[in-house]
């Protein structure tokens, strides 16, 4: 089913007509109201009469996630603050989350977004939707929740864990489709499986998964356990939020991202250059009708290649390819964004270990598994097991506190982790790709 088939089967030129004339508005309105772009524009001798074209946009400078950190937490906001009706955040690696706000109309086009996303990927108005992601500062929860009121589907509101519960409610409520992370869906169907209860006494038929990376393979797997379709949706908080892009359920080839609201570049993250359709590289997205923190040319740090190919669901907008990683270090364990200056924030805090430290990354069955690996001083490494044991556990809950996740902490002997006179290697990610 097409949500908006006004919108969403555009032709080409009709799309970029629309994305030429949004674009415009958009420049104007934060060259006047937030002085980072204004000084961003004049430092890269450019002002918004500059752009004519939608070839033009590349004259323009990034965006950063640094650069909302050095704004944090209003100062990229192109409205006043009264005019913010809701404020999500995402992990930042300071412990300082980069802050999103957002009016009432971005929460309208996002719910409005959301529907769209769901509809691409099968489910209507009589679906019952499970909804897992988690509620709060995250972006996931609240924005599948409004896109699936917007759709007239029943949602349920379950957020994260209690997996006994999240299944006696898909049985006794008749969940029709359900939106978690990947690694959840295989991990509710072992629990499934452990709890005596057949997939195909459920009703589950559509999954809408994102949050991490995830691969062909583990689709055919999560598609196989719990006997649904697995969708692949994409978004990020600073853009805004799930619903940027979304496979059709049609193809399942590649996430269609919505260009009447994001023009999406990719660019050689070495160089800045901008590369043509087909050539993978990192993914950049403007917004075009966001109001509260309108975002220029961001850098997503995703790699993926643009997919122009006509659908064959009909949509006209172009695809992305499923994400293939990140060009900077940043990690997303079971849908949380670690970065290793996190971890290295936690340790420098904490007396009787030193700055030396791995992360290792694996998945045990179908979950995602962190270890800290840290190296203690001479005089804690000869303490009795008792200290160790509570310098561990001291460890696991202040990184649990900061970040979210429960983690495995190993403490090792001094100077046994390699040195490096380069860059250190600090993350050895042994998941399957």
């Amino acid at each position: 089913m097409i949500w908006n088939e006004d919108f969403e089967t555009l032709p080409r030129e009709a799309i970029e007509a629309l994305q030429f004339k949004r674009l415009k508005q958009t420049l104007d309105r934060v060259y006047a109201t937030v002085p980072f772009y204004q000084q961003s524009f004049k430092k890269a001798g450019i002002t918004p009469a500059d752009i004519r074209s939608l070839s033009d946009l590349q004259k323009l400078p990034f965006t950063l996630k640094q650069d909302m950190r050095d704004n944090y937490p209003y100062g990229l906001f192109a409205v006043p603050l009264d005019q913010i009706v809701r404020i999500h955040a995402s992990s930042g690696t300071t412990g300082k989350p980069t802050v999103v706000g957002y009016t009432k109309r971005d929460i309208d086009t996002w719910s409005e977004l959301m529907a769209r996303s769901f509809a691409a990927a099968g489910a209507s108005h009589g679906d019952v939707i499970h909804n897992s992601y988690g509620y709060g500062l995250f972006t996931g929860g609240l924005g599948a929740h409004y896109g699936a009121e917007r759709l007239g589907a029943s949602v349920i509101p379950m957020s994260g864990g209690n997996t006994k519960k999240q299944i006696m409610i898909m049985q006794d409520f008749g969940s029709t489709v359900i939106t978690c992370t990947p690694s959840y869906s295989l991990y509710l169907a072992e629990a499934l499986t452990e709890e005596g209860v057949d997939v195909n006494d459920l009703k589950l038929r559509v999954g809408i998964l994102g949050a991490e990376p995830w691969s062909e393979a583990m689709r055919t797997e999560i598609e196989a356990k719990l006997g649904i379709k697995a969708i692949d949706i994409y978004g990020l908080s600073e853009i805004m939020g799930p619903g940027v892009g979304i496979e059709c359920i049609e193809a399942q080839n590649g996430l269609h991202i919505w260009e009447d609201h994001f023009i999406p570049e990719i660019i050689n993250p070495e160089t800045g250059e901008v590369l043509p359709h087909g050539e993978k590289g990192e993914l950049v997205i403007t917004t075009i009708t966001k109001e509260g923190i309108p975002m220029i040319r961001y850098r997503t740090r995703d790699i993926t290649r643009i997919l122009p190919e006509p659908c064959i669901c009909g949509r006209t907008h172009v695809r992305l390819e499923r994400l293939s990683g990140r060009s900077d270090d940043m990690l997303i364990i079971r849908g949380v964004n670690v970065f290793p200056s996190q971890i290295e924030s936690v340790l420098v805090k904490i007396k009787g270990v030193e700055p030396h430290y791995m992360l290792i990354v694996d998945r045990e069955g179908t979950l995602d598994t962190l270890e800290v690996q840290v190296e203690v001083n001479e005089q804690t490494f000869s303490d009795e097991i008792k200290v160790l044991q509570d310098l561990s556990s001291m460890i696991r809950k202040e990184i649990k506190d900061l970040l979210g996740i429960t983690c495995n902490v190993r403490l090792v002997e001094p100077k046994t982790i390699a040195r490096s006179e380069g860059k250190a290697q600090r993350v050895i990610d042994r998941r399957p790709k």
